[in-house]
């Protein structure tokens, strides 16, 4: 019996160290209001309202055209409104560039904040993970 046991624990390591991390890195987002063509990334190319501006911690030198990003709300980032997040979580495609001196690490379109925020909070603080 003791065989057996010695078995169970090392399989549930065993699966324990191959199970996948899941990873968010932590940030701000802003958003911003149409009209969102042209865009760094596409030109004049209609990408719809789930997209973001990306800054300087995750544009790549525009490697992060095309990249998809699920942002969650996680708290307010001043008292204007004391418990902004919807609990909703939302999937953007980076389509722009928030250039240097962008207040956030994604600028959302309007849309998309208003998916995982309340827009009166302006600028919140997220999770997001590609």
């Amino acid at each position: 019996m003791g065989v057996d046991i010695r078995a169970f624990i090392l399989v549930g390591i065993a699966t324990l160290c191959l199970t996948p991390v899941a990873y968010a890195a932590t940030g701000t987002a802003t958003f911003y209001t149409p009209p969102y063509v042209p865009s760094s990334c596409n030109g004049f190319q209609n990408d719809g309202v789930m997209i973001a501006a990306a800054s300087d911690a995750i544009w790549d030198n525009r490697a992060a055209c095309g990249r998809m990003y699920s942002v969650r709300c996680t708290g307010p980032t001043n008292g204007g409104v004391p418990q902004p997040c919807t609990g909703q979580s939302v999937v953007v495609k980076v389509v722009d560039y928030c250039p240097p001196g962008c207040a956030s690490t994604i600028d959302l379109s309007q849309e998309a904040f208003a998916v995982i925020a309340d827009p009166n909070a302006g600028k919140i603080n997220i999770e997001y993970n590609q």
